[in-house]
């Protein structure tokens, strides 16, 4: 059988993905294509699909005539986004809990053990990767097509955001504290207490950039110059 290779845009995109979420490209810097082709090797064309991709996420704004630049979102933004995916994230839970299998707990048990594993070791970027498929997963459970195209969209504004405040000092065992009190409610079968849990994990995120990280919220707001040589 033939192996499966990942498009080569599809790899670029994870490269510029990574750049973004570890703040080498910082909300409101423009992308140099021309640098980008250089130094990584390819032409325009899987650079401009790649840009395509984080542009869906929410990741980039690609402005016509102009080129592409990482996302900002205003601080009222910001926290309006909070609450709403606060609420979006609880439904969710409440929904895969209620229709929930043996073999859907299962793979949620898995994904769990790994946080646990990696906030042990304070792996934050890997924390995050896995943290997002456990997310994923409990939306995909909940079967509801039409919640599940809103939590995407608004999922992916907030990444950038949501991958920041595992940096907080004490925030990754606060994060895997509160994922223990949402499995908790998907193995007793509590949906109610599922939607709060998941809620209160969403709120939470929303406190610690507030509280403890207010300089990324202003970067988010206002955009800020890097000398990474990715940027124009």
């Amino acid at each position: 059988m033939p192996i499966d290779q990942k498009p080569l845009y599809m790899d670029v995109a994870e490269q510029l993905r990574g750049l973004i979420y570890q703040r080498q490209l910082m909300p409101g810097d423009w992308i140099d294509e021309k640098v980008v082709c250089e130094q990584i090797g390819i032409s325009r064309t899987p650079l401009r699909e790649a840009l395509k991709v984080l542009h869906a996420e929410g990741l980039i704004e690609i402005v016509p005539r102009r080129g592409s630049r990482v996302s900002t979102l205003d601080e009222d933004g910001l926290h309006e986004l909070f609450p709403v995916m606060a609420s979006l994230e609880g439904l969710c839970a409440y929904f895969a809990v209620k229709h929930q299998t043996s073999e859907e707990l299962e793979r949620l048990e898995l994904i769990h053990a790994e946080l646990e594993k990696l906030a042990s070791e304070d792996k934050i970027d890997e924390y995050f990767e896995v943290n997002h498929r456990f997310h994923t997963l409990v939306q995909n459970f909940a079967r509801n097509r039409w919640l599940s195209r809103i939590t995407v969209e608004l999922r992916n504004v907030l990444l950038l955001a949501r991958h920041r405040q595992l940096q907080v000092p004490g925030r990754l065992q606060q994060s895997l504290e509160e994922h223990r009190m949402i499995m908790e409610a998907f193995r007793t079968g509590d949906a109610r207490a599922a939607q709060e849990s998941m809620n209160h994990h969403l709120c939470q995120q929303e406190k610690s950039l507030a509280e403890e990280a207010p300089e990324f919220v202003s970067a988010m707001s206002q955009g800020k110059k890097s000398d990474d040589s990715l940027v124009a």
